[in-house]
């Protein structure tokens, strides 16, 4: 499976075509293909894509290291210091203050988590990912500012299973600003969460999926509140009961049919099963200590089980509209 994945990052990471460039164009200048607007993060068809392409080589290169040499060598190609200044100085405009917000500029945040795990661990060649690591703070703390600026202006939460949705943002930016030491970011996430999601109960999860979803509105709210909740952990079991009040699951939450897996807003159906499974991984966890939800936890493991396996079926390396980013 890490081969199989592994193959799927270095093929497209570096590939430019086809494309879909989310581009504001401030005047003729501004017309240019993907590699030189966006150097280090132009494959993979658009920008989140090629960012968490590149967060998957360093995760498989850091536990795998019959993978990490091919791995290594196309971020070193990615993370120079030239690339990854002009992707600052492209994003860093009045005019694309919503550039990937929130979803690819969470990812983003994703990776540097990755790397600096990674450079603490290394033992071997830690002077090259130090160098990454140095090379991508500059658009860390872009990105940073840009998501502590926008969230105490965001009225209301997104609730859609795409791109903009809120929750699944904030989790992977609090999970950043906690490995940084970051205490002022994730006081600003974990208060914007309580006031977002805080209240909620008996959410409706039969309105779930939409027929383009590659998110669940409702496990990312669950599983980033579980992070929020972490230094007491009975406050969650009771958010999240009365959350899922429930004792049978949704039958939405079932796998869902993907009928065309080659289009390429249908397969995000698959990439929902897949989030779907890590989203309820982390529940289980979080309801773990609390033995009167064993018959919950096996449930939900069983769930996840069959929403990772449909998933994880539906990727096929022949096809770039799901490979690119499954």
């Amino acid at each position: 499976m890490r081969r199989r994945f592994a193959t799927l990052a270095l093929s497209c990471v570096h590939r430019e075509y086809p494309n879909k460039v989310a581009h504001v164009l401030v005047s003729d200048s501004d017309a240019k293909p993907p590699r030189q607007l966006t150097p280090a993060f132009y494959g993979c068809f658009d920008w989140h894509s090629a960012v968490h392409g590149h967060w998957l080589l360093a995760r498989l290169a850091r536990i795998d290291t019959s993978l990490a040499a091919e791995c290594r060598q196309a971020l070193a190609k990615s993370f120079t210091k030239e690339k990854l200044l002009n992707e600052v100085e492209y994003i860093d405009s009045d005019q694309r203050q919503s550039f990937e917000r929130p979803y690819g500029l969470a990812w983003f945040l994703q990776l540097a988590t990755e790397l600096d795990e990674w450079e603490q661990e290394e033992k071997d060649n830690a002077d090259e990912i130090h160098q990454w690591r140095e090379n991508i703070r500059p658009l860390e703390t872009l990105i940073v500012r840009r998501l502590s600026s926008w969230l105490p202006k965001l009225s209301y939460p997104v609730r859609s299973g795409e791109h903009s949705q809120t929750a699944f943002a904030l989790g992977f930016s609090l999970d950043y600003a906690r490995r940084m030491n970051n205490t002022v970011f994730a006081q600003l996430i974990e208060q914007r969460s309580l006031v977002f999601f805080s209240s909620d109960k008996n959410y409706p999860f039969n309105y779930e999926p939409s027929g383009e979803d590659f998110l669940s509105a409702g496990l990312a709210e669950a599983d980033l509140m579980r992070r929020v909740m972490n230094k007491n952990p009975q406050d969650f079991v009771q958010w999240f009961n009365e959350f899922l009040s429930t004792e049978i699951l949704p039958a939405s939450l079932e796998p869902p049919s993907i009928a065309d897996p080659t289009d390429p807003k249908l397969i995000h159906l698959a990439g929902l099963c897949i989030s779907r499974a890590w989203m309820l991984d982390g529940i289980i966890d979080a309801l773990s200590f609390d033995t009167e939800q064993n018959n919950r936890r096996d449930q939900l493991f069983e769930l996840s089980k069959r929403n990772a396996e449909t998933g994880l079926t539906a990727i096929d390396e022949s096809n770039y509209e799901g490979g690119h980013w499954l």
